[in-house]
């Protein structure tokens, strides 16, 4: 896994990098074939937004791009909030696929079945 981490507004330090590794570490877990993480750090001063520091992050796949954004008083707090986001968005798409391949698996052998011909209910 190929992990870049940009800062705007902020200098990028060995901890700051350090802590972006740990806590997207997971993500490489639950998915092996994650190609690229793409971490940008933005020290925002906008009082709206709740937090001092946005984080952005774009996970590469093989024909699937996921993004998450997460503001917080501290990169470390939003680094957790993006991480649980991209945990649930790579989480939940694996139970889709998994649902459509049992569901295909079903469907075949509920077909073959009925070709039979022979009948339960004489």
């Amino acid at each position: 896994m190929d992990l870049v981490v940009k800062g705007r507004g902020i200098h990028i330090t060995d901890q700051i990098r350090r802590a972006a590794e740990h806590k997207l570490a997971k993500i490489e877990r639950l998915n092996p074939r994650v190609l690229r993480l793409e971490v940008e750090i933005i020290g925002d001063l906008n009082p709206r937004t709740g937090g001092s520091h946005r984080v952005q992050v774009a996970c590469d796949m093989a024909r699937r791009t996921f993004r998450a954004e997460a503001w917080g008083d501290d990169v470390e707090s939003a680094l957790d909030q993006v991480a649980q986001r991209l945990e649930r968005q790579i989480s939940s798409y694996r139970g889709r696929l998994r649902a459509r391949l049992t569901g295909r698996r079903n469907r075949l052998q509920s077909s073959r079945t009925s070709t039979d011909g022979s009948s339960t209910s004489e």
